[in-house]
């Protein structure tokens, strides 16, 4: 099971829901919290939640999707994933959708990202974080597709945090 949240939440839910690995999406500006994980457990990743390349700022790369494939692709399955970003709402959702399509690569792009946008209403998916991972994963614009369909989300400051299960 994945589990999306924003920041605020994660020290709760690690030790509420016995969360086994944690996925980190964060600005310079906010430290990633210390669970008490292994370094293996937890992957932090830093840059901003933008759409292109902007001086004084970072925009997520192709090399931060790969890492988050590869540290999905590591992820046994057996605990609990929680990704997270600043909000709940774009970064850690570009990376819950690009962890079920590469876990369910016979699923259509379009029913995983209706099921994103039932999860969660207010689920703003970085754009420039899918377009890596579906050139990553060889979806040949399906993912991109997929996620403009479900549009922008409703305003929010911070997202709800939800429970997306990976087994079909």
């Amino acid at each position: 099971m994945i589990i999306v949240s924003p920041l605020s939440a994660v020290p709760r839910l690690v030790v509420d829901e016995g969360v086994s690995h944690v996925l980190g999406c964060l600005g310079p500006e906010s430290p990633h919290p210390e669970l008490g994980l292994a370094d293996n457990c937890h992957l932090r990743l830093t840059f901003h939640d933008i759409l292109g390349e902007l001086e004084g700022f970072q925009a997520p790369s192709r090399e931060h999707v790969e890492r988050i494939i590869g540290f999905v692709d590591d992820w046994n399955q057996s605990g609990k994933l929680l990704i997270h970003c600043f909000a709940g709402i774009s970064r850690s959702t570009a990376s819950a959708f690009t962890a079920v399509c590469m876990l369910n690569p016979q699923e259509d792009e379009s029913v995983l990202a209706r099921e994103l946008r039932d999860h969660s209403p207010v689920a703003s998916p970085n754009i420039r974080m899918v377009k890596f991972a579906d050139e990553i994963l060889g979806r040949r614009g399906r993912m991109i597709e997929a996620v403009e369909m479900i549009g922008r989300g409703a305003e929010a400051f911070e997202g709800t945090i939800f429970n997306w299960n990976i087994v079909r």
